[in-house]
């Protein structure tokens, strides 16, 4: 007689576990509460709604950030402005613009300083004007040194927020 020697016996792979999400003991995919915590097997919240209701929450305070932004800046501009005068001033030149707010709120801009007929495309100096009240006009002075130290002709653009 002959005797057959028995295969040896593989062990089944153990299947992955992750704790409970309330005490830690491991339980299988998909599931988030083991039997002590879920005694009665109620349903899990499932994954796809845990991101839907994240993406909502983040979607609706992006919206209210935008609305509340756009409320902040509201009836603010448009600001028209002009270069009074230019001269030379050490190292740069001094420059008087006359800047004014036709908007219903207060606010200031930021101004765009170039030689004329350079369509925004050469040397630029940038200036911030001061805090102007509604249909207020203000005339300020202020040096720049990116144009260089010989006056020029100058053109001036204000941007609305």
């Amino acid at each position: 007689m002959t005797s057959a020697t028995p295969a040896p016996r593989v062990p089944a792979p153990a299947e992955p576990t992750h704790p409970c999400a309330r005490c830690g003991k491991p339980v299988g995919p998909g599931i988030g509460l083991c039997e002590d915590c879920n005694p009665l097997g109620l349903r899990d919240t499932a994954s796809g709604q845990v991101h839907g209701s994240v993406f909502i929450a983040l979607s609706a305070a992006i919206i209210l950030l935008a609305v509340a932004a756009r409320w902040s800046i509201a009836g603010i501009g448009p600001f028209p402005a002009t270069v009074d005068s230019v001269a030379a001033a050490g190292n740069g030149l001094a420059v008087t613009l006359t800047v004014t707010n036709e908007g219903e709120s207060a606010g200031q801009t930021n101004c765009r300083i170039g030689r004329v007929g350079d369509r925004g495309t050469g040397a630029a100096a940038f200036v911030t004007s001061p805090r102007l009240g509604a249909h207020e006009t203000r005339t300020f002075s202020t040096v720049v040194t990116e144009l260089g130290e010989e006056p020029a002709d100058l053109e001036i653009s204000c941007r609305t927020p």
